[in-house]
């Protein structure tokens, strides 16, 4: 049975604020570490209203310091944003602080809109061959350093932090497997190339010594509820939220509000299905269903869960009930 991970986007419910969000955060990683999901990874987006995880080193280093055991990292770094020492201090300091719990995914894109990648001073005329020259960069901080080595993260070197590198499309598939890291693909919110990046990943692969054979993590939305129709209504939210996103008006994540699909016109009907289409939404043995088909079209090593639920504790109930289903389906398997 594939282990489970969180996705946690840090979202800002409408009628709440940027600090409640991240201290719900915190308790949803306390909660899942207690449920026994194996990852709590956070997400680096900026300018979004209802994102609160845009520092992402400094919200992971709350989460870190107030869970035990669960392995904490970032889903993703965009690094085109930043410098890769820049990086490797931060994520060494976390890996010295948390020592063998902390972990890197690495992203191509920038996580926001132009204007706010004009204000983090990127380079916007970049060509893609940057991002796996930085890539490479940040691996050679995390090793030992070499005799009369003049430039060192510090801390960082040595420490070996695990990288991932995400993708929502064959590119970051590409360079995964040439490099011989683990591989996590967006099919939460990007699902159309998944299945061919999955593939050519998987083809592709060469060992290395962070990995010895591929793995691919692959993003599920999840909103579980005790019935089907209460948990339509948790995910008319991210539905709200994609629609307003994709209209240029982002903002804090909706109510949910009943019957809302009915209301949706044509055009935003067919963005959803496509957008959202790795998504499983209703009671424990919809869920169930929707899990296991997932799995078994995939054959994915992993699954990262988000919820995007405006009632936190409808949203640590979600992760509650799809821990049991898993649970069930090991048992049975």
């Amino acid at each position: 049975m594939a282990p489970l991970s969180i996705l946690d986007l840090s979202p800002v419910p409408d009628g709440s604020d940027a600090g409640q969000a991240l201290r719900n955060s915190i308790d949803l990683a306390q909660h899942a570490e207690a449920l026994g999901y194996r990852r709590y990874w956070m997400a680096e987006h900026h300018n979004m209203p209802g994102i609160a995880s845009a520092a992402t080193a400094v919200c992971l280093a709350h989460v870190a310091a107030a869970t035990q055991r669960i392995l904490v990292g970032a889903g993703g770094i965009m690094l085109p944003n930043h410098a890769p020492l820049i990086i490797a201090e931060q994520f060494g300091t976390l890996a010295a602080l948390h020592p063998g719990r902390i972990e890197l995914g690495l992203g191509r894109a920038p996580g926001t809109d132009q204007i706010a990648a004009h204000a983090m001073r990127r380079n916007l005329a970049s060509d893609e061959d940057q991002f796996p020259r930085d890539v490479v960069e940040l691996m050679r901080y995390f090793a030992p350093a070499e005799p009369g080595q003049r430039l060192r993260a510090v801390p960082g070197e040595g420490l070996q932090v695990p990288l991932w590198i995400l993708g929502s499309s064959t590119f970051g598939a590409q360079l995964a497997a040439m490099l011989g890291l683990p591989y996590a693909f967006a099919s939460h919110f990007a699902p159309g190339m998944m299945m061919q990046a999955i593939a050519l990943y998987r083809e592709r692969f060469r060992p290395s010594a962070q990995l010895a054979a591929p793995r691919v993590m692959l993003g599920l939305n999840v909103f579980a509820a005790p019935t089907d129709e209460e948990a339509r209504y948790l995910y008319s939210s991210l539905q709200q939220a994609f629609l307003n996103l994709r209209r240029g008006m982002p903002g804090k994540l909706p109510r949910p509000v009943e019957g809302f699909e009915a209301r949706i016109d044509p055009g935003g009907r067919a963005m959803l299905e496509n957008a959202l289409a790795c998504s499983v939404v209703g009671g424990p043995e919809t869920v169930r269903r929707g899990l296991a088909d997932f799995l078994a079209r995939t054959g994915a090593d992993e699954v990262m869960v988000t919820a995007q639920i405006h009632d936190p504790a409808a949203r640590k109930r979600s992760f509650e009930i799809l821990a049991a289903v898993q649970a069930g389906m090991a048992k049975a398997a």
